[in-house]
């Protein structure tokens, strides 16, 4: 049983919203974060990547670049570009790509429900990665990047979403990507707020579809004010972390595509000997995108291919039957040598989103590129997506997939939606 509360929003002055409003800091690098701010002095990046307001010699992890994304928070709330909501509320916020639209409950989700399993992962996280924003969430006594969950569909909120649906928009604006974003604030001391709540706490469950390392940061970082506070009661601010709901059948997974650098000693043909032992392999004339599950589109040696897994490959296990899981126990570990596709530097995770011309320029670039210090072949491979039915699947059964199995678009927006989390909830949005 899931709590979902609403709490206090911090989020930026209607005329700013567009402007401030960015993409998640994981996505940019370094370089790239710092031309988005330069570009545009309102971007959220300027606070979720405080390095960027730093020379680039300046270690992006040191405590003055925390507490730089901490002042200028504060200094946008000064000079109005945030506002403080009055009173805990929910909020929708709506993404509209390619003519679909996803609809969330914009709410705060307990760190209690992600210790016991209530809400549940697919995922494992990485220490290091998580280190950064705990660093940032701790600094900034708040959380600036909510997490992406999904819940079952439940007919109830549907009729609650499309009522107040009904009513004009707190925020309506087209990102440079082409994504609709908009967002309708529910009263605090409406029907509709009342009820979320009761609704989520019917659900057995809920899931993290995306956010996986922010997620666990948000948690640690309560753990720590519970040390800091060990009279806490359970009610402050530091119990719960900023979070979207979507129903999943809202939601749309992309493929998430490999590039393989070097052929493990093989030459492309013993490659395909190899492979033709658990897959139907057929050439293609043109990209060939997987229509199916169980397919997979290889391109290697200027050709496509469609590689067709044999039916007992799947045995009804529900990580083991994922198709990048056949993928990598039957090509890319015992042919390509992929031991560990989390730490492989030979492997690079291409999204879906970027298209399969950018797997056949990455394969052509290094046949083209190929002398005598550069002699590494490249061998691509395209995905079936894997399916939100897969990803619940694998979240029941405690399993957790390999890595990047999963992409999910349109991506929440940061600097929307902000959650403080001092000790005492009303001193802190009073102090704003």
């Amino acid at each position: 049983m899931p709590v979902i509360r609403p709490f206090r929003c911090v989020r930026p002055a209607e005329d700013k919203a567009s402007a401030i409003a960015a993409l998640p800091y994981d996505v940019y690098n370094r370089k790239e974060a710092k031309a988005v701010v330069k570009d545009n002095p309102l971007s959220f990046l300027k606070i979720d990547r405080a390095e960027t307001q730093f020379p680039e010699d300046i270690d992006m992890y040191s405590p003055q670049v925390y507490e730089r994304a901490r002042q200028t928070f504060q200094e946008m709330i000064k000079d109005g570009s945030f506002v403080t909501e009055e009173a805990a509320c929910y909020f929708l916020y709506a993404l509209t790509y390619n003519g679909r639209t996803q609809t969330g409950i914009v709410g705060c989700a307990s760190v209690d429900d992600y210790l016991n399993g209530t809400i549940r992962r697919h995922e494992n996280t990485r220490e290091d990665k998580e280190k950064d924003r705990i660093c940032h969430i701790d600094t900034m006594n708040a959380q600036t990047g909510p997490i992406f969950l999904a819940y079952r569909r439940q007919a109830e909120l549907e009729r609650i979403v499309r009522k107040v649906k009904e009513f004009p928009p707190l925020y309506d604006f087209t990102s440079e990507d082409g994504i609709r974003h908009e967002v309708w604030r529910i009263e605090a001391d409406s029907q509709e707020t009342e009820k979320i709540g009761e609704i989520f706490l019917r659900i057995g469950c809920v899931y993290i579809a995306d956010g996986h390392h922010r997620a666990a940061s948000a948690v640690k970082v309560g753990l720590k004010r519970r040390q800091e506070y060990p009279d806490y009661d359970g009610t402050e601010e530091f119990n719960y972390f900023l979070s979207v709901l979507f129903p999943e059948n809202e939601l749309q997974i992309y493929d998430y595509n490999r590039v393989v650098t070097g052929l493990n000693g093989l030459s492309f043909e013993k490659l395909l000997k190899g492979i033709e032992k658990h897959f139907h392999i057929e050439e293609k004339a043109l990209i060939f995108r997987p229509e199916r599950k169980g397919e997979v589109g290889m391109y290697g040696n200027g050709r496509w291919y469609r590689l067709t897994a044999h039916e007992d490959l799947y045995t009804g296990e529900p990580v083991e039957d994922l198709d990048v899981s056949v993928l990598q126990n039957y090509i890319l570990e015992p042919l390509l040598g992929i031991k560990n596709p989390k730490a492989e530097p030979r492997l690079t995770f291409v999204g879906g989103i970027r298209g399969l011309e950018e797997l056949v320029r990455l394969v052509d670039e290094a046949a083209l590129n190929r002398t005598p210090l550069k002699r590494e072949a490249k061998v691509a491979f395209a995905m079936y997506p894997t399916s939100m039915e897969e990803l619940l699947a694998v979240a029941d059964a405690g399993g957790l997939m390999p890595p990047k199995s999963t992409w999910f678009e349109p991506k929440l927006r940061s600097g929307l939606f902000i959650h403080m989390i001092e000790a005492n909830s009303e001193s802190a949005a009073t102090n704003m």
